[in-house]
């Protein structure tokens, strides 16, 4: 602007020279004041910032206040009902989030004495047969990572080989409330002569109360498959079905009062079916002296994830 006042200056009159410097001079009047409204909008949203603060604050504030006066006016056994009720709750809220968080790895070996229960509890270790183990008198258990799996990316599993044999089944009873899982397994290739004693304890085992209430999943694992004489999993499995449902009606129809089970099985006025079972039961073969045993393990890593 300076460059062409200079100019006009020099060639306009006096009069005209008094009007184009006035001109000039409010130019530079309105471009000051153009650069000094950024600073104004900033400065006054600043302002308003502060205003809206200021009100939050007094808000809460108010809110404070009126909320001990509302406690102040509830009598102290109340008071301390409301409180212990909180910390009840919270407790019990990060108590179950701590529980859920600690997952069981434990795995039971259940079944009749002489079902191969030890021969495949090796083989899940090993994957030897061990040429074929010799009855367990007392749980067989140990923690590891199933011998076909990478030890360096998977959760080691507690496998614990239950006793069969009728006067140790109580031993079962010291795992069942820690299990993730059960593995209960039938000897396919003599099962009709254990048909009745194997479906007994099987019927045990759901009616459990830890089974029942924590829903246990149980594999029904029909071994030694392999063989050619070897029942399949079908007809062991229906013909375990109509033994416990058999079981269901003489058991049922006898005074509780000697009856060690915690719960009833199946639906009242349907025949038994596993799938009546409030918690999961499968059917699966396997052969613990051939190694054919990846039906269990794909039941152990489905409730002991990796």
């Amino acid at each position: 602007v300076r460059p062409i006042s200079f100019i006009f200056t020099t060639t306009l009159s006096s009069s005209r020279r008094t009007v184009f410097a006035g001109f000039v001079a409010s130019v530079h009047h309105r471009r000051a004041h153009l650069w000094l409204l950024p600073c104004f909008s900033a400065a006054e949203e600043a302002k308003n910032e502060m205003e809206n603060l200021e009100g939050l604050q007094i808000l809460a504030e108010q809110w404070l206040h009126q909320g001990i006066e509302f406690v102040q006016q509830i009598p102290p056994p109340q008071l301390y009902a409301a409180i212990g009720v909180l910390l009840l709750t919270t407790v019990l809220f990060f108590s179950v989030r701590l529980f859920r968080r600690t997952k069981s790895n434990t795995v039971l070996l259940s079944g009749l004495s002489g079902s191969g229960k030890t021969v495949l509890f090796y083989q899940l270790r090993d994957g030897s047969s061990h040429q074929g183990a010799v009855t367990s008198m007392e749980p067989n258990e140990g923690t590891f990572v199933l011998h076909t799996e990478d030890t360096k990316k998977t959760k080691p599993v507690h496998l614990v080989d239950v006793p069969g044999h009728s006067r140790l089944r109580s031993k079962l009873e010291e795992y069942l409330p820690r299990a993730a899982a059960v593995v209960f397994v039938v000897d396919a290739l003599e099962f009709l002569p254990n048909c009745r004693a194997a479906s007994e304890y099987l019927y045990d085992i759901l009616t459990n109360a830890s089974v029942v209430k924590n829903k246990i999943p149980v594999l029904l694992c029909c071994n030694k498959t392999d063989k050619v004489t070897a029942h399949t999993k079908e007809f062991i499995r229906k013909q375990m079905e109509k033994e416990i449902e058999k079981l269901r009606a003489s058991r049922s129809a006898v005074s509780t009062a000697d009856i060690a089970n915690d719960f009833t099985l199946g639906i009242e006025g349907e025949v038994f079916s596993f799938t009546h079972c409030l918690n999961k039961v499968t059917v699966a073969d396997a052969s613990g002296l051939t190694g054919e045993t990846d039906q269990v393990q794909e039941f152990i890593r489905e409730y002991v994830k990796p």
